[in-house]
């Protein structure tokens, strides 16, 4: 009988040691720099980035975006709201802004919370606070006519997020740029990042551990990081090195990522480039008929991951996506 109670005492001390031993050890380890997300920026003008604005969302916190205004028609129709991928900033979409301005769009880029000028580096209060900056943003700045929303790689999957949500309504069109979608998804590549390297050291045992607290209730570690992303030592200064448990677990899809593409009612499509060294591009259709959608993918030839932003043919698919 002492023995049993004494196993019955000492299971849950060991459990309570072991998601312990999670989450004070178990964050993501460094990672080396991945040449091809951080070389090709090297290379953009981003002279003519324009002047940050703000917008004061509900918390008080002020939050930074760009606007390009149109330059091919006295008044745009649209306006095409961007969302940058993980760890970057909205000058990151500075040349498909401008292309997009070009076309005659109006152009709102946004700092997204945790990144650039918009709040703590890395950091969110709680998970949805993206949704309702996205929300407030869209009330504090309006614009006379409809707005697609855009959003490219892990943004893509938080614009995905968005379109599956009860407010999907704020955009009548949605726009994903080489989407994460899940890390369980089929179109992640193994090594996301090719020949080996990775974009993103990923601390899972704090990740699990956190997971099984928040489901508990517990969120009080929720700001401890649990991403870190292969930034190069000039980036890091600019960019957001690592995600807490809680941007992480916002700015992305849901778990149950199907039922988010399920939920969409508003126009979808995908653009994506064939040479995508992060992400199967061919496998994009696959995943939303599996999820009964069928929607539009538009396949760039010749343009890997980053270069979905920044080359010339990418962004002439991206804006007749945004025109049709």
């Amino acid at each position: 009988m002492k023995t049993t109670l004494s196993a019955l005492f000492l299971v849950p001390c060991v459990l309570v040691l072991m998601v312990a031993a999670a989450v004070v050890l178990g964050g993501p380890a460094d990672i080396r720099p991945l040449a091809s997300i951080n070389a090709p920026f090297e290379k953009v003008d981003f002279s003519a980035v324009p002047p940050s604005q703000r917008f004061t969302a509900r918390d008080g916190t002020a939050l930074a975006w760009l606007h390009y205004p149109a330059t091919t028609a006295a008044t745009a129709q649209r306006r095409v709201v961007l969302v940058h991928g993980s760890s970057a900033r909205a000058q990151s979409m500075h040349v498909l802004a401008q292309a997009l301005a070009a076309a005659g769009f109006d152009v709102a880029a946004l700092d997204m919370r945790g990144h650039g000028e918009s709040g703590t580096r890395g950091q969110a209060a709680y998970i949805g606070q993206l949704e309702d900056d996205i929300e407030d943003f869209m009330r504090r700045m309006p614009f006379a006519g409809p707005s697609t929303l855009l959003g490219f790689s892990s943004g893509g999957g938080f614009v995905l997020r968005f379109a599956g949500s009860t407010r999907q309504a704020l955009f009548d069109r949605y726009l994903l740029l080489s989407p994460y979608l899940h890390h369980r998804a089929p179109t992640n590549r193994e090594s996301m990042g090719g020949s080996g390297a990775s974009w993103v050291s990923v601390g899972l045992p704090r990740m699990v551990a956190l997971t099984v607290l928040n489901a508990a209730g517990m969120t009080r570690w929720n700001d401890l990081p649990v991403l870190r992303f292969a930034l190069n030592e000039f980036s890091q200064k600019l960019l957001t090195p690592s995600y807490s448990y809680t941007l992480a677990a916002n700015f992305r899809p849901h778990d149950d990522y199907l039922s988010d593409i399920r939920q969409v009612r508003q126009p979808l499509r995908i653009v994506a480039g064939l040479d995508d060294e992060l992400f199967d591009a061919n496998g994009f259709a696959r995943v939303f008929a599996q999820a009964a959608q069928t929607v539009p993918v538009t396949l760039v030839a010749g343009v890997n991951h980053i270069g979905l932003t920044l080359q010339a043919q990418a962004a002439a698919a991206v804006v007749k996506a945004c025109s049709d």
